[in-house]
């Protein structure tokens, strides 16, 4: 038994908040917390296992801002611009660490990435090209893997009709990008204390949890805590909207640190 922090790299939508050019109340909020970044987040193990879940478009900044001098993997949900574009900036850790940078996905992310980063898979690389070794996961095969001794449990979620990877460490799960949740899968999420889970928006959508569905996942799974991330400037300012949840439901927001068992 051990202890991790997360901390919320990004909690915004593919667009991030504020949106380009946008006048609404969110997107010309002076408050930090409406400020969001593309949704990604990184833990570190009180072993001092670092993992970074996702790469987004805002990765260098993000690790900048929080001082991150090392990462030993890199989980990916799924492979989305908004969640793997900044997997080039990981040449940074490749120098510092002398070594190509772990990979966890899918079968589907990892083709993704190899034809989104083409220049990183060629034989002869050229000279500062990231370098990546790459592990596929299969949920439904693999019931957990272990990155430095943590051991990590893979659930498959449906972003619309793309299968998308949620993580569970411990007593934390990170669910993001998820419309629809198989019961077998669900079942993985039972037990844990945090749940992190994605809230596009009040209203419905095609390939997002909404407000009322990401609601009706906590009350299936039951956690102590849960913060919603993957939020849009439609949710509404932090300050107001955050008052409007149940007691031990909370919006997360960049910057934002929690502490759990694994």
């Amino acid at each position: 038994m051990g202890s991790l922090k997360l901390t919320f790299l990004g909690t915004g939508t593919s667009l991030g908040v504020p949106i380009i050019g946008c006048p609404c109340e969110v997107c010309l909020s002076k408050d930090t917390k409406d400020k969001r970044l593309r949704t990604s987040a990184f833990i570190q193990t009180d072993k001092g296992v670092c993992l970074c879940i996702d790469s987004g478009p805002d990765f260098r900044e993000q690790m900048l801002r929080e001082g991150i001098e090392k990462i030993d993997a890199v989980l990916i949900t799924h492979e989305h611009r908004d969640h793997v574009a900044g997997l080039d900036d990981v040449r940074a850790y490749n120098y510092i660490q002398q070594k190509p940078m772990p990979i966890y996905g899918n079968s589907l992310a990892l083709k993704g990435l190899q034809k989104m980063f083409y220049y990183a898979f060629r034989k002869k690389l050229y000279p500062g090209s990231p370098e990546f070794e790459l592990h596929k996961i299969n949920p439904k095969k693999d019931k957990s893997f272990s990155i430095e001794g943590v051991e990590i449990i893979p659930i498959e979620v449906m972003h619309a009709q793309l299968p998308t990877l949620a993580y569970r460490i411990g007593k934390l799960a990170y669910v993001t990008d998820a419309k629809t949740i198989d019961s077998k899968e669900e079942e993985k999420l039972y037990g844990v204390n945090t749940l992190i889970v994605n809230a596009l928006r009040k209203e419905e959508h095609f390939s997002h949890f909404s407000l009322s569905e990401a609601l009706a996942l906590v009350e299936r799974v039951k956690p102590k805590v849960t913060y919603l991330t993957h939020l849009s400037h439609l949710m509404g300012p932090y300050a107001s909207f955050e008052k409007t949840l149940p007691a031990n439901v909370h919006l997360a927001y960049d910057g934002l640190q929690i502490e759990e068992e694994y």
